[in-house]
């Protein structure tokens, strides 16, 4: 989950006027006699270069959603429900073994790709080992050893167990096709502006604002969308977004609203609907730790000493979009109780300005009036850097600064172009900004994300699938490591209070608020949405789980 995380969020955008381009009058207008054949859904990313790879964070079919409703993975996993069964999709069953370090996938035997042929286990088997061989595509950080295929059934193995990263190994993976992609020399720069997938859509037309998306005529394994058409359109921003919800211009979107409720439920109360589950995943401040003096635990728990959390969480969030962390060891409540280590319990953050400053003064650092001077005499400054359009982000940012200069850190906001933000970010070219966590059914995911030194990468190499702050401790390592290869509760749970001391007592990122999945959406021309009532999957429509939301869809007419 990106929402995760999971996979790219999209969170927010700059407050301005207009969209990217008026979607003209409502289609579904023009059927209302016949009923909706339309769904309007949109992102606040700004213009959109064509490209449909379905492995890159960074394509318009990943940042916009529509990936999902092009390519399939294997099993359907719920984030709202993380612990409940998977649910078979391209594979019919998914079989793993003791130890989790195999997975035998029954590929079902009526899936065909929009082109006609036929999905195989072969096909499969050839996705599996083009992650494994080209790391750039392999955004979930999969340790894939092989992959085969015999006769209906593939196995994959890993090189180490998967028993956290279950849904990342066979609910996030889109599978294409063999037959198309073994010919692509270069898969981390393919555009696949033809898309061959196995879902029930196909690409119908792009421009930079609006991919559109048209249900197949044959072909599809199970009962074909009601949803006709799917009109993905990025709006320039989040108020562009918002004015384009509230008028019913867009339908379904991930997108942080200020004032929620006056903004946009009551323009439509009997429609217009919020639903945004907390997940186990967090979003905060990631601090570049190769960085002096930001390689120092001790500034940067201090730093975390002076942060409003929940002035970020009423003034930022809207009090609602990132549900307020205050458990010291970054875990959400009530998702994380069961797994909080003893000596934290009940620890949670407080504002301590004075104590700041004691724990820098007793560490090498000095006051020169009010600026803060690290232990060669140099003033402390740093950049906080996020993309313009997310102003939940910049509005955090913002609160940020204000709070670092009551220990006299100079910090300076810099409002990054998206793309090239998400490229410098896993680079590890930033001082600091803030980023989700993966999400998962336990938190590994959440310190994984953080702390795991096999994610370790040089300054200048991408390293997409997390550690962005390049943080390097061996324990946290292995810890990590125990934690993926446990056979029984007692060593993760030793393991996981390992994690959670290091966490602490070394804050590699300053942990804010809890990430959600939900969305925003309109029940005036569609039902049958997720929620409180049915919670049968996230309502963000860039979740791997957004093609069987759009297949629980029926005309409210």
């Amino acid at each position: 989950m990106h929402t995760r995380r999971s996979v790219v969020l999209g969170l927010a955008g700059l407050l301005a006027t207009g969209a990217l381009a008026a979607c003209g009058d409502s289609p579904n207008a023009e059927n209302a006699k016949k009923g909706p054949t339309v769904l309007n859904v949109g992102m606040p990313n700004g213009p959109q270069t064509e490209n449909q790879n379905p492995f890159l964070s960074t394509s318009a079919a990943s940042k916009s959603g529509y990936r999902w409703a092009l390519y399939e993975p294997l099993m359907m996993w719920n984030p709202v429900k993380p612990a409940d069964p998977m649910k078979p999709w391209l594979a019919t069953k998914a079989e793993w073994s003791k130890d989790y370090t195999s997975v035998k996938a029954t590929i079902r035997d009526n899936a065909t790709w929009s082109d006609g042929q036929k999905v195989t286990a072969e096909d499969v088997a050839f996705t599996y080992k083009l992650l494994r061989d080209n790391e750039a595509l392999n955004t979930g950080g999969l340790t894939i050893s092989d992959a085969s295929a015999s006769g209906a059934d593939v196995t994959i193995t890993f090189k180490n167990p998967q028993f956290v990263s279950q849904h990342k190994a066979i609910a996030q993976v889109p599978i294409v096709p063999k037959h198309i992609w073994e010919k692509v020399s270069d898969p981390k720069a393919e555009l696949a502006k033809n898309p061959i997938g196995s879902g029930p859509y196909t690409l119908k037309s792009f421009t930079p604002q609006t991919a559109t998306l048209t249900v197949r005529d044959k072909g599809y394994w199970q009962a074909l969308p009601q949803v006709k058409e799917l009109r993905y359109t990025s709006y320039t921003d989040n108020n562009a977004q918002t004015t384009a919800l509230a008028n019913g211009e867009s339908e379904w979107s991930f997108v942080f609203i200020p004032n929620v409720k006056t903004v946009f439920i009551d323009k439509d109360a009997a429609h217009h609907k919020i639903w945004a589950p907390p997940v186990l995943g967090i979003h905060g401040l990631y601090i570049n730790t190769t960085k002096a003096p930001f390689d120092d635990k001790n500034l940067r728990v201090a730093m975390s000493m002076v942060i409003d959390r929940d002035d970020i969480f009423n003034t930022a969030e809207a009090g609602y979009f990132h549900p307020l962390v205050k458990s010291v060891t970054g875990l959400p409540s009530p998702a994380g109780d069961a797994f909080l280590a003893p000596e934290f319990k009940g620890k949670d953050y407080k504002i301590d300005v004075e104590g700041a400053k004691a724990l820098l003064t007793a560490n090498g650092y000095k006051y020169e009036g009010t600026t803060l001077k690290d232990k060669t005499g140099k003033a402390v400054t740093l950049t906080l850097t996020d993309p313009a359009g997310w102003s939940d982000y910049q509005t955090s940012l913002e609160i940020v600064k204000a709070n670092l200069q009551k220990i006299g850190i100079e910090a300076t906001v810099e409002k990054a172009n998206q793309d090239a933000w998400f490229k410098n970010v896993e680079a590890g070219q930033f001082d600091a900004g803030f980023r989700w966590t993966n999400g998962g059914n336990t938190p590994y995911d959440i310190y994984q994300t953080i702390m795991d030194g096999d994610l370790l990468k040089p300054i200048g190499t991408a390293s997409p699938a997390g550690n962005f702050g390049r943080f390097n401790n061996p324990e946290a390592t292995k810890a990590l490591r125990d934690y993926q290869s446990a056979t029984d509760d007692s060593v993760r749970v030793a393991a996981m209070n390992t994690l959670q001391k290091i966490f602490v007592e070394h804050m590699p990122m300053i942990p804010v608020g809890a990430d959600n999945v939900g969305g925003a959406y309109s029940t005036k021309q569609w039902t049958g949405w997720p929620d409180d009532a049915n919670p049968y999957g996230a309502a963000q429509p860039t979740q791997a789980n957004a093609l069987d939301v759009i297949l629980h869809l029926k005309p409210a007419s």
